[in-house]
């Protein structure tokens, strides 16, 4: 079997996203129409002593990603998009009345 055929024919188990791509589904998600998003994550900190064994143990920051989100921003770069042109509003219909004869 070719390693192209073996490329084909396996499941998929990762995908990668840029940090605009998340903001831009981020805002899709939420239904924002206006404004410059940027991403926001929130770290939390943690100390703890690792090693390979107890002889050889060093003090060590633990830093866990606790939240993942987006927040406004003043101006586009390269972590924020402006909702307006990824997720435009949708164009209002514009409903006639039509008048019934007497």
């Amino acid at each position: 079997m070719s390693t192209e055929k073996q490329v084909e024919t396996e499941e998929l188990t990762r995908f990668a996203f840029s940090h605009k791509e998340i903001v831009e589904v981020l805002i899709k998600k939420q239904g924002i129409h206006e404004g410059i998003w940027s991403l926001y994550m929130e770290f939390g900190l943690s100390a703890a002593n690792v090693g390979q064994s107890e002889s050889n143990l060093l003090p060590a920051a633990i830093v866990p990603v606790v939240k993942i989100g987006i927040q406004k921003a003043e101006k586009l770069t390269s972590i924020a998009v402006d909702a307006s042109e990824i997720n435009p509003a949708p164009k209002k219909s514009k409903r006639t009345r039509h008048s019934t004869p007497e």
